[in-house]
């Protein structure tokens, strides 16, 4: 083979070699532009307006306000990350009042920030309408571009051997249709649904009026029920189809036995199987079933029989669960097929003892409830998770001040919220959030960082000052944007949010945007995904920077039923303080 000789003037190699630097410096990352972090969505008039800027002397930002005036900042104070020893700027804009439209500038960089009256409203709500669009078993038709035929009827679910008894042996048919899609993927956990639903039955009791008025364009808008309360009962169906009405028992999860590909759900063609009964799905169970029982006694228009219902099945499930606590899910026990999906395995189910034992004796005041509930209180408050569920019985005697635990339980929670804020005044990101290296891992925004603010916002609201809204509000400006990465977590809002997040109908869809109002798991410098990545990269293993926007990211990119309902639980709640943020 010949190679063939080609010969450039001087003129066109300039022009090339300019065009490389060119692209060159397109391609690298630049310190000069991007170190402003603020809250991308929105702030209260009332709300103090803190933005974090990195690297750059913040003695330089000028604030434009909507009517042209120019401002200073009114306060600067150093931070240094206790992670990465960044130095980094914490700036008071001051009292920024006036609704609309702010430019902040320093040297080149210019960004916006937005005051509104409901600047929260949009987000909350987009936040609860995203369980609509992972619904499972029905089409989707109110979803706008989203809409998609139905996939996953769930009609003909297989008994597992792991599950199977003498009157429902391997291989039995049934039907277990609805119910939400649990995260990326598109099996179902009782665990895990259980507990979403929990949290936002909790957020539900202290907000029941801002529910009531809240639309989220779903196909029940038109009853006579909360919205909230709708969807929460299009999983509920489905969990009620869980349990064993034979004895009471309740399978773990519905699932194929593998991770199905990044295909539609429409395209699945995997066999889909009820397996194995578990000491924690079945408590779960019974305390989520106890407390829909109380909640939706006043809406028996619409779902007439159901508080009945709910009961015996809630009480049944308890029983069962008191006469199998080794019942332990384990997912390396050998059965043909084998399952390898999520195993949501918890080895200790004291708490969900203590939940169900809560919920139930509030539904029932049947003293055996009460005793387990004693025998099984925490010693401390933590902020819930499927894994630790205690706070969600925590909650249950907090909701009534004539509850044998309310006194202990408020101790616990203003003892933990105390300490969450004791270091914001010296904190890089202005937030109780994210100063510690246990705040970053596997779901940290949703457990760490809005199960913290929710936390904040019962003592706000049982303490009967304000103390504690406007660090919850601090947590709101991390998940916003005032973070190391400059995201805005949510998918579909601010100027830098997920586009590639780790589930399947978003990569599979045609679209280019996600479903909006998705909550990703955030940084996690575990990188448990590393060794499954073909082509992408982490770009740090700092704690508060180890986040890449990637669907190949299960470990810091996925999102999950668990984690959108603690949005929905913080979230909704601030929007529902809006006069305390606005109104002089």
């Amino acid at each position: 083979m010949q190679t063939k000789t080609i010969k450039l003037d001087l003129t066109t190699m300039k022009k090339i070699v300019l065009q490389t630097i060119l692209i060159l410096l397109i391609m690298l990352p630049t310190k000069a532009l991007g170190q402003i972090r603020r809250n991308q969505v929105g702030y209260y008039p009332k709300q103090e307006k803190v933005i974090v800027v990195e690297e750059t002397d913040p003695t330089k930002i000028r604030i434009r306000t909507p009517k042209g005036k120019t401002l200073r900042p009114s306060s600067i104070r150093q931070a240094v990350s206790p992670f990465s020893e960044k130095t980094r700027y914490v700036v008071n804009l001051g009292e920024l009042a006036t609704i609309g439209k702010y430019q902040i500038s320093i040297g080149k960089e210019t960004c916006n920030i937005q005051v509104s009256e409901r600047p929260f409203h949009n987000i909350a709500k987009a936040s609860l309408r995203l369980f609509y669009l992972i619904r499972s078993g029905v089409p989707i038709e109110l979803g706008g571009i989203y809409n998609r035929p139905l996939g996953h009827p769930d009609t003909l679910v297989l008994i597992h051997p792991s599950a199977a008894t003498t009157k429902r042996p391997a291989g039995t048919v049934i039907s277990s249709p609805y119910g939400w899609y649990d995260a990326g993927d598109y099996n179902k956990y009782v665990v895990n649904s259980a507990f979403s639903i929990g949290l936002m039955l909790a957020s539900y009791e202290q907000l029941s009026d801002y529910y009531t008025n809240l639309n989220t364009e779903i196909p029940e808008s038109h009853n006579k029920t909360p919205d909230l309360l709708d969807e929460m009962m299009f999983n509920l169906r489905w969990l009620q189809t869980m349990q064993d009405p034979d004895d009471g028992g309740v399978y773990h999860k519905l699932t194929t036995p593998n991770f199905e590909g990044f295909i539609m759900p429409s395209a699945c063609k995997q066999p889909r199987y009820a397996v194995a009964k578990s000491v924690t799905a079945t408590l779960d169970f019974a305390a989520v079933m106890a407390d829909a029982a109380r909640i939706f006694a006043p809406y028996h228009q619409d779902y007439n029989g159901f508080t009945e219902q709910a009961t015996t099945m809630a009480e049944q499930a308890y029983q069962w669960a008191k006469a199998h606590p080794t019942a332990l899910y384990r997912q390396n026990q050998i059965h043909e097929p084998e399952i390898t999906t999520g195993t949501y395995a918890d080895f200790n189910s004291r708490d969900e003892l203590f939940w169900a034992a809560s919920a139930l004796y509030r539904l029932t005041h049947k003293k055996e409830y009460l005793d387990d509930a004693l025998q099984n209180q925490p010693q401390r408050f933590d902020t819930p998770s499927w894994g630790n569920v205690s706070a969600l019985g925590a909650f249950e005697w907090l909701s009534t001040k004539q509850s044998p635990l309310f006194y202990d339980m408020l101790h616990q929670l203003t003892t933990y919220c105390n300490s969450a804020i004791k270091n914001v005044e010296t904190s890089s990101f202005h937030s109780p959030y994210g100063n510690n290296p246990q705040d970053f891992g596997w779901g940290c925004l949703a457990e760490r960082c809005c199960c913290q603010a929710m936390a904040l916002l019962y003592a706000d609201k049982l303490q009967g000052t304000t103390q504690y809204r406007a660090y919850a509000l601090q947590n709101a400006d991390y998940l916003l944007g005032r973070n190391a990465t400059g995201y805005c977590y949510i998918t579909g809002f601010g100027d830098k949010s997920p586009m590639h997040p780790h589930h399947r109908i978003s990569s599979a869809d045609g679209i280019e945007a996600p479903f909006p109002g998705m909550l990703v798991g955030g940084p996690n410098p575990g990188q448990q995904d590393k060794k499954d990545m073909h082509n992408a990269t982490y770009p740090s293993k700092i704690p508060d920077e180890s986040y890449i926007d990637d669907e190949e990211s299960y470990a810091s990119n996925e999102i999950a039923i668990n984690w959108n309902a603690s949005l929905v639980a913080f979230l909704c709640w601030i929007d529902a303080l809006t006069d305390t943020f606005t109104k002089p």
